[in-house]
């Protein structure tokens, strides 16, 4: 009985360096394919965390367009603990479908903060 040897097998797989992002939105009628990705920083400086989040999903994007033949694109949404937003996040934000509320989004942080401050403050 012979074995097989995979030495000189070739594979169309590239290795993407990224974790999944926080939502995938596929539209097949349109054959599009949403990324969209949220970050809570707790630094001041929200745009490099826009620019870290498209950039982190680059190679993704253009992996599901060759692969699946799909356009797709990333959405970060970057909103500081206490709340606060970048000037210009509506331009990511209303590329989402349906109807993002920046406020329901802001107040949802705004919890989980409070939360995470309540837990913290309980331990000691």
């Amino acid at each position: 009985m012979g074995h097989a040897h995979t030495d000189n097998i070739t594979s169309t797989y590239t290795e993407i360096k990224a974790n999944g992002p926080d939502i995938v939105i596929k539209n097949k009628k349109n054959k599009e394919c949403t990324l969209i990705d949220m970050a809570i920083p707790s630094e001041r400086n929200t745009s490099v965390k826009v620019t870290e989040k498209l950039s982190k999903y680059k190679d993704l994007e253009i992996e599901i367009n060759r692969m699946r033949g799909k356009r797709t694109i990333t959405i970060p949404v970057v909103i500081r603990a206490l709340g606060l937003v970048k000037k210009g996040l509506e331009k990511y934000t209303d590329k989402i479908p349906g109807n993002t509320n920046i406020h329901e989004v802001q107040k949802i942080v705004l919890l989980g903060t409070t939360h995470i401050l309540r837990r913290m403050l309980s331990m000691k």
